[in-house]
């Protein structure tokens, strides 16, 4: 048996992320580069065309595993040492990655009970990517064995730029024997007592009672009314693994590089998991973006050539705040392969998906792949060149053509003269997000029609039509530093968040509750009083019923005159004296009832939107009320319009179907495009 397990805490020697970067750069263009793949007497043709095409770093072995060690402790690094020595020959940094996504068949062959299992008994196998267990201690050391020997070998090396750990890391549910054990340990740390265990799950109900820690096993997700509170516990153990088994990879790594190199890993945006907020040893954090891959998201008969409009804009706004610096390590260069159906992006798509990626921004951005690949899963996988790895595709000349654009902007980079506006910054509004809150949820929803991450959408949405720069923070931010700060269905709360709710609003903050929250506490269990009690001072309201609709039969809340549609929630409130009554219910026994307030609250107010809109316009319009009272000026967009402020700079992407005129004065310094931008395209101005 191997013995290399690390603390997390034992070599951290972070410093600000931001010093990893020379401002005046702005950020940098990059490419997966597998050298693996083809002929080693190709390499260098590739390595001199990425450098031609404007990018200025290079990625290298998230897969190799199986290269790097051959055998068991057998470990190769000359062929990879002959890659790294050709990017630097043509000055290109190098992200080196920890293959562990990928263990090589000797070790999956020889120690099968490292592979995650699932549900049903069967049992991932060697031929995929993501089969091991993080679960799995014999695979964590062997994993941190790898990891240590890639670190020895690069940590001191300039030339490596910094480091991604493992590939897409995600959440599974793993029924691997392994995760038995660590489930029980997992929940030994957090309840203490199996008593208190008990009592946080509520185990009295249906003879569930459990009196020894062995007794517990992971449970049975599609079981038949299986425990909520220890669905969601197991779920959350779930993101913590993969959060501490990137923290002992990182931790590693840092014992070896003297924290010179950055460490990051590349997240997929499921704002559902909990472990992209929770890896305490990243240097920041980064995310993968696919734009176009079949989905009928998009404005007009055929938006889906563009994606989803706010899909790069939320991506921004979740990871920027974590650490106040961030890159997106995979963008998408063109035509996908894993799609149910894969269109080509439109013209100028890919250009549009960089600059709304910088304009959030971003201090790096990263395409996969440079080269489409002639063998494996990801055959018809667009590359920046074809397969025949010479010719330069669609996406690949309008990466060329961003490396080009963002070169002019470096020449009119002004450190003095990089502040946004006042009113762009008044504008500035936090959404307070708990993964927990999503969790909890989406187990327990009570009608079909509710959707909690679309419930947030909705005033995201918002936001952004309105121009407004977004954070999406967790509660450990300061929340003094927004003006208005927006915690969407935040069901899960305690007394001790309610005090800092309270504290921020008294303070002069201005805070948006919406339906859904202050139901339960942190087990997810109602309160012992009544319904939602503990923010009944806080909006200046009871909540005396919630109502939930079928479908074909919507009702209307009476908002300002207009009329909305809703079905999936809604909550009667019982105001008091003072507060506000903004909306009404319509169609129903409660007919004329409160279903939206207005509080003052100490220097602030408190906004209690208590109920779920079908299409969102009426979350829309109470954000807009709201910012009226407040005096905080919006600048309305139309569909499809994102206008974003970096570093001195104006960036707008169009995404609707017909060309926009932008709401600029006619002085405006353009640098790229002009005062009218079609769909797809691009413009950007100095500030």
């Amino acid at each position: 048996m191997l013995a290399v397990f690390v603390s997390t805490a034992a070599f951290s020697s972070k410093k600000d992320p931001k010093e990893f970067f020379d401002p005046a750069r702005l950020s940098e263009l990059g490419v997966y580069y597998y050298p693996e793949h083809w002929e080693e007497s190709q390499w260098e043709r590739d390595i001199a065309k990425i450098k031609e095409l404007g990018f200025t770093f290079i990625h290298y072995g998230e897969f190799a595993w199986a290269m790097f060690e051959p055998e068991e402790g057998i470990y190769d690094f000359a062929w990879m040492d002959r890659a790294v020595a050709l990017a630097d020959k043509y000055d290109l940094k190098v992200i080196m990655c920890t293959p562990i996504a990928t263990p090589p068949v000797w070790l999956t062959r020889k120690y099968p009970e490292i592979l995650i299992q699932r549900e049903d008994g069967t049992t991932w196998d060697h031929g995929a990517r993501q089969h091991p267990s993080s679960s799995s201690d014999l695979f964590r050391e062997y994993a941190l064995k790898m990891t240590e020997k890639l670190a020895e070998h690069y940590g001191n090396d300039s030339r490596i730029w910094g480091w991604q750990l493992d590939n897409e890391p995600r959440t599974a549910l793993d029924y691997n024997e392994g995760s038995h054990k660590r489930f029980r340990i997992w929940l030994k740390n957090k309840y203490g007592t199996i008593e208190n265990l008990n009592k946080a799950w509520g185990t009295a109900f249906w003879s569930q009672v459990y009196s020894d820690w062995d007794q517990i096993n992971v449970p049975q997700m599609n079981g038949l009314f299986t425990n909520n509170h220890m669905i969601l516990d197991f779920q959350i153990f779930s993101s913590d693994e993969i959060a501490s088994f990137l923290d002992e990879q990182a931790a590693m790594i840092r014992k070896y590089n003297g924290g010179e190199q950055w460490i990051t890993t590349n997240l997929i945006p499921a704002y559902e998991e909990g472990h992209m907020r929770k890896m305490d040893e990243l240097d920041f954090h980064v995310y993968t973006r696919y734009m176009v891959y079949g989905e009928n998201f998009g404005i007009g008969r055929k938006g889906y050539r563009l994606g989803h409009v706010e899909r790069i804009a939320m991506a921004n706004d979740f990871f920027r705040p974590i650490d106040g610096v961030y890159g997106v390590m995979e963008l998408q260069p063109g035509q996908v392969n894993w799609g149910q159906i894969n269109p080509q992006p439109l013209p100028g798509a890919m250009r549009l998906w960089l600059w709304h990626v910088f304009a959030g921004e971003s201090k790096f951005i990263c395409t996969y792949r440079f080269r489409q690949p002639i063998y494996g899963t990801e055959l018809y996988h667009y590359g920046i060149v074809g397969p025949d790895g010479v010719t330069v595709s669609n996406g690949g000349e309008e990466y060329r053509q961003f490396a080009e654009e963002l070169e002019i902007l470096r020449k009119n980079y002004d450190p003095e003269k990089t502040s946004n506006s006042k009113d762009y910054e008044a504008r500035r509004t936090a959404i307070l997000y708990n993964y927990e809150n999503t969790l909890g949820m989406e187990h327990n929803k009570q009608t079909t029609e509710w959707n909690t991450l679309g419930h947030i959408e909705k005033y995201y949405n918002a936001l952004k039509k309105f121009n407004a720069p977004v954070d999406i923070i967790d509660e450990r931010e300061d929340f003094s530093k927004y003006n208005v700060m927006v915690a969407p269905a935040y069901q899960q709360i305690n007394r001790e968040l309610v005090g800092r709710w309270e504290e921020y609003v008294e303070n002069g903050g201005n805070l948006v509750l919406t339906v859904r929250s202050g139901h339960k506490n942190r087990n997810a269990q109602l309160w012992e009083a009544p319904f939602g009690e503990p923010i009944y001072n806080l909006i200046g309201a009871k909540i005396d019923f919630y109502d939930l609709l079928l479908p074909h039969t919507p009702d209307n809340v009476v908002f300002d005159g207009k009329k909305y549609e809703w079905v999936s929630w809604g909550e009667i409130l019982a105001p008091e004296s003072g507060t506000e009554t903004w909306g009404t219910f319509e169609g129903d026994f409660y007919e004329g009832r409160t279903a939206i307030t207005f509080h003052k609250f100490g220097k602030g107010t408190v906004t209690y939107v208590g109920v779920d809109s079908k299409e969102g316009m009426l979350e829309r319009e109470v954000l807009r009320k709201l910012y009226g009272r407040l005096n905080i000026p919006i600048l309305e967009l139309p569909d499809g319009l994102h206008i974003e402020y970096r570093d001195g700079f104006g960036i707008a992407v169009n995404y609707s179907d017909r060309t926009l005129t932008l709401p600029l004065h006619e002085n405006t310094e353009y640098l790229v495009g002009n005062k009218n931008i079609p769909t797809g395209g691009v413009s950007v101005w100095k500030n």
